[in-house]
């Protein structure tokens, strides 16, 4: 994975499209798109005809900060509602949340963070 902070700028690039501003798609943009897209799981076929127009590149932009966003919120859950589960006994419970998440979740880093924390559910309480 790219360094975080691409993900940063393309929230940046985001947050320009909600004021309805432009995006310039120089080179800079279009390769922090190909990198991100690439982490958040959309193909280089789909990432390379989306940034062939200005409204395939903002289009590819808002995909992208969904992936993101949408992917981090229900990790986010998903752990307090695991560790939640876990601490009350439910074990199996603890883990059928964190499956609900890889069933669905198409951000590597996200999916890793998920299997790491299916890990955890099975260790002892301290």
């Amino acid at each position: 994975m790219d360094a975080p902070h691409d993900w940063d700028r393309v929230l940046e690039l985001y947050a320009r499209l909600e004021r309805n501003e432009a995006i310039k798609s120089n080179a800079d943009v279009c390769d922090l798109c190909r990198r991100v897209a690439r982490d958040v799981a959309i193909s280089r076929d789909d990432a390379e005809r989306a940034l062939l127009t200005p409204e395939g590149a903002e289009t590819l932009v808002r995909e992208m900060r969904r992936r993101i966003f949408e992917g981090s919120r229900r990790l986010s859950r998903a752990f307090a509602e695991s560790d939640r589960r876990k601490k009350a006994g439910d074990v199996a419970g603890a883990r059928e949340v964190l499956e609900g998440v890889l069933a669905v979740e198409v951000v590597p880093l996200y999916r890793q963070h998920a299997t790491t924390m299916l890990d955890y559910v099975d260790e002892p309480e301290d």
